[in-house]
């Protein structure tokens, strides 16, 4: 099926375009009245993510609502460490947490590969509904989590600022860390193809935690891993989203992916000037939402011009927050949409 807004594959392939293409990391969320009603009947963010008709429609809101140009898939990062055999809990004002860890070689036992019916194919389903239903308006763009942040939940067991469990096994326990870490790759790589082939145009992979490793170590605790998933996957084009990876950049612009997305703390101009065959997305401070409309209109447009024309696909440096007012989410998407290169600026 053609794509009517090829916008985001064209920046991703290096094609030229006439303005950036905007999306918006957690577009799906809270911050929309009509996600927070099918929440409420569906009882739960998991609740939601198991049903696949449920998932594709708040897939489509912010399609629909506020004009994006294209749709990210609603799921979560940690249905793979489900699909694998540990289940986890969304718990109000917590987050996440694993009533299990895994922390130990003889731990690993308890793992396997997703099965054919795993709690996987429910977002599988979710992206061919979602695909039907737009009938080729935008893309439709699959995820994953990173093997590290996925290994920093699996054996942390919740959330953290710190990370700390993660980061004594990573030193204490090479082998089990690096085992862990395959059978996390492993996963990933199956679900990201499932993804792709159920319809996805593009995948996402999200280093949530990536801001916690030092170079040395995320060169050799991630970035291996990160390298299988962009070799394996060579279906579509792929965006590495390493948030507070600053150490690092050079090594994600050396993986095989066609973009790299950059947090709101990152500075555009070095960044650019380093990773210049890739496209770049980003950057926009989510709590800018929070500002008067005329001054998210004037960031905007001084963001999008810090970003090389053509190589840029505008986003927020991280999840968009469930309080920020819908009418000025829509300006940035909206002053997003309005913006155009010279004509002869990316050819």
């Amino acid at each position: 099926m053609t794509l009517q807004n090829d916008l985001l594959l064209r920046v991703a392939r290096g094609e030229s375009v006439e303005r950036p293409p905007v999306w918006l990391m957690r577009q799906a969320g809270r911050f929309l009245h009509e996600y927070r009603a099918v929440r409420a009947q569906a009882g739960s963010f998991k609740a939601m993510i198991d049903q696949p008709e449920i998932a594709a429609e708040v897939t489509l809101q912010p399609v629909d609502l506020i004009g994006v140009d294209a749709a990210i898939i609603f799921s979560d990062i940690l249905v793979v460490p489900q699909a694998m055999g540990l289940d986890y809990q969304m718990q109000e004002k917590v987050g996440p947490v694993f009533p299990e860890t895994v922390r130990t070689l003889d731990g690993l036992k308890k793992l396997h590969p997703a099965g054919e019916h795993s709690n996987l194919e429910k977002t599988i389903e979710a992206i061919q509904i979602v695909k039907r239903e737009l009938s080729g308006r935008v893309p439709v763009i699959g995820f994953a989590g990173a093997p590290w942040t996925i290994f920093a939940y699996m054996t942390e067991g919740s959330g953290s600022k710190t990370f700390s469990v993660a980061r004594k096994l990573l030193y204490s326990n090479p082998e089990f860390s690096h085992r862990l870490l395959d059978m996390i790759t492993a996963t990933t790589i199956d679900y990201l193809k499932a993804q792709i082939a159920a319809g996805a145009d593009i995948v996402q992979v999200f280093d949530s935690w990536a801001g916690l490793l030092n170079r040395e170590m995320y060169e050799t605790y991630a970035i291996p891993y990160l390298h299988k998933i962009c070799v394996a996957i060579d279906e579509v084009p792929k965006i590495v989203f390493s948030k507070g990876a600053f150490h690092s950049l050079d090594l994600i612009g050396d993986l095989d992916c066609q973009v790299v997305g950059l947090d709101w703390t990152m500075e555009v101009e070095p960044v650019a000037s380093y990773l210049a065959d890739k496209a770049l997305q980003g950057n926009a401070d989510p709590a800018l939402m929070y500002a008067d409309p005329d001054f998210i209109r004037e960031m905007t447009v001084y963001m999008l011009e810090k970003f090389p024309a053509g190589r840029h696909i505008a986003n927020l440096g991280h999840g968009i927050y469930p309080d920020l007012p819908r009418e000025n989410v829509q300006t940035f998407v909206d002053t997003v949409k309005a913006y155009r290169y010279p004509t002869d600026s990316n050819e």
